[in-house]
């Protein structure tokens, strides 16, 4: 056999087991927000195209690759690449409006999850410690403070410190996410939140 046809035979460098958890976990993700923990290996495989088999070489059980799915959902360096984004608006309505749609969408996103989740039966918190509370969604959205906390300008005449504005903006983030019972069905779009934390609930001319 010719030596150029072998090398086209030989196959390409094994994928290291970091690399192929990381793919499993891209592939998987979109089927958890689909299916819950009600997913199946079988559909995963396909999804990542690889054989069954290679899913539990790559993880122990089903329920540590969900685990490390839930973890990967929860981390927020998508949002806080997003915030810093911001800095390329002019006003600071323009750069916490941005900001607060970034965090909106951490937690529309992390909501979901946990709700497909629970309603097939998994309870989406970490009982194992493998992640730890640092990467957990109160650490993600102190994170997420910090960021926003960080586009406001000594020229802004804040009458609180920077930190707890970001505190008090992510709180109206929050609570405007929040639907149904108790809540109302109605939300602000980001510019009007941002438009009452800056400004009041009051019209100018009262």
């Amino acid at each position: 056999m010719p030596e150029e046809t072998t090398q086209r035979r030989r196959r390409a460098p094994a994928m290291s087991l970091e690399d192929r958890r990381e793919a499993i976990v891209q592939a998987t993700v979109p089927l958890l927000f689909e299916h819950g923990a009600n997913v199946t290996t079988s559909q995963v495989a396909k999804a990542a195209g690889i054989a069954e088999g290679t899913v539990f070489r790559a993880f122990k059980d089903k329920q540590e690759l969900i685990r490390t799915c839930v973890h990967a959902v929860l981390v927020a360096d998508a949002e806080l690449e997003l915030i810093e984004q911001a800095r390329r608006f002019g006003t600071l309505a323009e750069r916490l409006s941005w900001a607060a749609g970034a965090v909106s969408g951490y937690l529309d996103r992390m909501w979901t999850l946990a709700g497909v989740l629970r309603d097939s039966g998994f309870d989406p918190r970490d009982k194992h410690g493998e992640h730890g509370e640092h990467h957990g969604p109160q650490a993600q959205m102190q994170r997420l403070s910090e960021r926003v906390a960080s586009l406001f300008d000594p020229g802004d005449r804040l009458r609180v410190d920077p930190s707890l504005a970001a505190r008090l903006l992510l709180g109206l983030v929050f609570t405007n996410r929040m639907q149904g019972k108790g809540f109302g069905e109605t939300t602000a779009d980001v510019d009007q939140l941002v438009e009452v934390f800056l400004h009041g609930a009051l019209r100018g001319d009262q």
